[in-house]
């Protein structure tokens, strides 16, 4: 929101005030100000002219000699070269010694042997963005109307000494959306009086019929017409036109100046109808049709949607609701009549509109926000009131009105014990009082409760403790003392869950991991690639996604991390070891009715070369299946988990012949594999590894008992074990079974070779264990030993039909 310092002091007494006291008290309650500048761009030397005779240049064809009266009795000889230069024109004449914008210095000059003692300016050459100029102001020289005082200084006349404040708004602060909203504002923080616009309502003095039907009532609560005669189109006056531009918006016309003025001076946005386009004097406001279309007033043909709101003539379409206004009915210079609207539209469908269309508008702004209902009526007669002042306009219908409901009063208790306890500082009550007055909130008290009155302009008060804001943000925060909180406070930690998931976080990092986080959102066609550890997982798709690459919530983090891989690979980093510790959300639910299950997952890829160690070493994978299975293990010992089984698998997305998935006692806590060919090949990756786990079940498996043993006295006896089994047999049931036999004397098994070909025989593997068998309380002799290995070499014979390898 840009504010006019000169326009806002027409409503509130800024005697004694700057721009820049009201940017630090703005500060300080709450409002952000952006910036403060002028809009003089460095003019100086500048003054209203009138052309008293154009001639041509006898020695140029496009040079014309002109003879301008400057004011004090002072006619100048000109020679100005603007196509658009004419007898009796006001025009900005820039004097010997004159500065302009860009460093330009006025001189004397001669041109083509004619003297030439000053400038004719343009708007551009005064430092106007083009922007905020009519077209006719684009081309040629700027043109002043008639009434500008001839000697005048044209910053004065045009508003260039004025300063602008600009406010960056949040969204709960609608209400300083409008001029008058911040002279409310001002003139509480400031406590100095408010001179709000005399509003008269217009008598009629025709009777021309305006039938308003409003199909949707909840979409347009509120809406409100007047018809207006005998305009005459031209351009606005120049007070006027200084004030939109200093709000940054374009003059175009005095019809629709006078909607954008007050649009700007109360918030309220209006629109003008061509009434004699409109057809039947008709208006019906609807949802739009499926394929429905309009042109709208910038030249595009826009194809809404039953979600957009329609202002229609009962046929076709004359403006997006809250929007834009539509061709069919634009204000022209052949206009004489117009229709003024007033209304409510939902914020809801007026945000969705506009965004559907990509048309964000000024009024669009301040209608999703949601507009004040108190104003949409005197906002209807402001219009009317400047239509019949500035452009010979005559009413030509009451207002008609159509609203559903009454608007209640807005009532909230405030407790004024409950007031010192938050803000911890003894305020009185006539004090509080006072700062009600200054907001110009009714209020009742009534044994330390009041009893506010909240005006329709601020819906951001709703409740209790925004009343205490607003006496804190006025009262000063700054008059707040600072103290400590007391009582017992409870020391801080972090949860069981917390520890743990930092343990998983460190250990990977200790172990040469690095640490990713991915979006949340990603694509159906990503998520599919990869096959979830919970399959009956569906995907949950975004009401409104930004793009179809972020459409839905993710079941698993390994796609992802898959393309991080490959964006890594493909900028030049030869090893890429990553890991994500964060949410997956799951649901079962075709239509989702309840929130989903938010899951920690854990997951990683290894892939790329291996950093040599000498420089004449062959480059190896950076991990293969094995080399991740150990950094897994090692984590699972480190959070105290124990009984991992490794059992080949076959998911989606993973090599089917080297892949496996982890289980804790049947159940199936994670999948470690290779990427399967087809998909590492889509990515460009070289042998990668990855691994997803299922956060929750692991750390459910944790054995919280910590058990400390004495380091042995007794020495070790070593074993070594080889037997041929069939191709088929899993090793892990070889190894189980070997502890199950043994008993107590075996303190590891450890797997050291596994070897298939013609010595062993088609169809059949030898598997080599080291085993290591001690006693604590004793060193075992040769003889209990070899007891002990004996039966576990035949229980591997009756279980699994091995044979020693001799």
């Amino acid at each position: 929101m840009l504010v006019s310092y000169e326009w806002l002091s027409q409503y509130v007494d800024l005697e004694g005030i700057t721009p820049e006291d009201i940017a630090e008290e703005l500060n300080r309650t709450g409002i952000e100000v952006e910036v403060i500048y002028t809009r003089d761009p460095g003019v100086s030397g500048v003054v209203i002219g009138e052309v008293l005779s154009v001639e041509p240049h006898p020695h140029a064809d496009r040079l014309k000699v002109c003879m301008v009266n400057v004011g004090k009795g002072q006619i100048l000889q000109i020679v100005c070269g603007a196509k658009n230069v004419a007898a009796g024109q006001r025009v900005p004449v820039a004097l010997v010694g004159a500065k302009l914008p860009g460093g330009v210095h006025i001189k004397k000059a001669e041109l083509r042997g004619i003297e030439s003692n000053g400038m004719i300016c343009s708007a551009k050459e005064l430092g106007f963005p083009e922007k905020v100029l009519m077209k006719e102001q684009t081309e040629g020289i700027l043109v002043l109307e008639k009434e500008a005082p001839v000697g005048g200084d044209i910053k004065e006349y045009l508003g260039m000494n004025d300063q602008v404040i600009e406010l960056q708004l949040t969204p709960n602060r609608s209400d300083c959306l409008g001029m008058v909203g911040v002279a409310y504002e001002i003139a509480a923080i400031f406590d100095r009086e408010l001179r709000l616009p005399m509003i008269t309502e217009t008598a009629p003095q025709y009777d021309s019929p305006v039938n308003v039907y409003i199909e949707s009532e909840e979409d347009c609560p509120f809406y409100a017409v007047q018809v207006v005669h005998n305009l005459q189109v031209g351009p606005s006056p120049q007070w006027m036109q200084n004030r939109l531009i200093s709000a940054g918006i374009r003059p175009i016309n005095n019809i629709v100046d006078i909607t954008n003025y007050v649009m700007l001076e109360m918030g309220q946005p209006l629109h003008a109808f061509d009434y004699d386009r409109i057809g039947g004097g008709q208006i019906v406001v609807r949802r739009a049709q499926e394929g429905e279309q309009i042109t709208t007033l910038d030249g595009t043909v826009r194809t809404c949607d039953p979600e957009m709101l329609l202002i229609t003539n009962g046929e076709e379409p004359l403006a997006v609701a809250g929007v834009m206004g539509g061709e069919s009915s634009e204000v022209t210079g052949q206009t004489v009549s117009v229709l003024i609207e007033s209304a409510f539209f939902d914020p809801m469908l007026v945000r969705q509109g506009a965004r559907k269309l990509a048309m964000r508008t000024e009024a669009s702004a301040r209608f999703e926000k949601g507009v004040d209902p108190e104003q949409i009526v005197p906002a209807l007669n402001r219009a009317v009131q400047l239509l019949c002042q500035l452009a010979g306009g005559v009413a030509g219908s009451e207002p008609v009105v159509h609203k559903v409901g009454d608007i209640d009063d807005i009532i909230v208790e405030l407790r004024h014990e409950r007031l010192v306890n938050l803000l911890g500082v003894q305020i009185s009550q006539p004090e509080v009082l006072d700062i009600f007055r200054r907001l110009r909130f009714p209020v009742r008290m009534d044994d330390g409760l009041y009893e506010v009155q909240v005006p329709t302009r601020r819906p951001d008060v709703m409740i209790e403790v925004d009343l205490i804001e607003e006496v804190a943000r006025i009262f000063g925060y700054d008059r707040i003392p600072t103290t400590l909180p007391w009582g017992q406070q409870p020391p801080g930690g972090l949860t069981r869950e917390q520890k743990l998931r930092r343990t998983i976080r460190h250990t990977l990092r200790n172990m040469g991991l690095h640490e990713v986080l991915t979006y949340s959102l990603t694509s159906e066609q990503t998520e599919a690639e990869v096959e979830s550890l919970e399959p009956q997982a569906r995907p949950i798709h975004l009401a409104m996604p930004m793009s179809s690459e972020h459409a839905i919530l993710r079941t698993t983090l390994l796609p992802q991390l898959i393309e991080t891989a490959a964006y890594n690979i493909n900028r030049g980093n030869d090893r890429v070891s990553i890991f994500e510790l964060g949410r997956t959300y799951l649901t079962s639910e075709e239509q989702l009715e309840q929130l989903p299950l938010e899951r920690y997952e854990l997951a990683g890829v290894v892939t790329g070369k291996k950093e040599p160690s000498i420089w004449k070493e062959k480059e190896l994978p950076a991990g293969d299946f094995y080399e991740v299975k150990g950094m897994l293990e090692a984590l699972f010992t480190r959070l105290g988990v124990y009984g991992v089984e490794f059992r080949a698998a076959r998911p989606k997305g993973f090599h089917p012949g080297r892949t496996a998935e982890m289980v804790i006692e049947e159940q199936v806590i994670g999948i470690l594999g290779e990427i399967h060919p087809q998909l590492a090949r889509k990515y460009d990756l070289e042998h990668p590894v990855a691994f997803q786990i299922d956060v929750e079940k692991l750390l459910s498996a944790i054995d919280e008992e910590i058990i400390y043993e004495p380091i042995p006295r007794y020495p070790a006896v070593t074993r070594d074990l080889a037997v041929i089994v069939d191709e088929n047999v899993p090793v892990g049931e070889l190894e189980e079974g070997i502890w199950e036999e043994a008993g107590e004397l075996l303190k590891s098994v450890s797997l050291f070779d596994v070897f298939t070909g013609e010595q062993i025989g088609e169809g059949k593997k030898s598997v080599a264990f080291s085993l290591v068998y001690r006693a604590s309380n004793r060193t075992l002799t040769d003889e209990e030993v070899n007891r002990v290995h004996d039966s576990v070499v035949a229980f591997l014979s009756s279980a699994f039909g091995a044979k020693l390898r001799q």
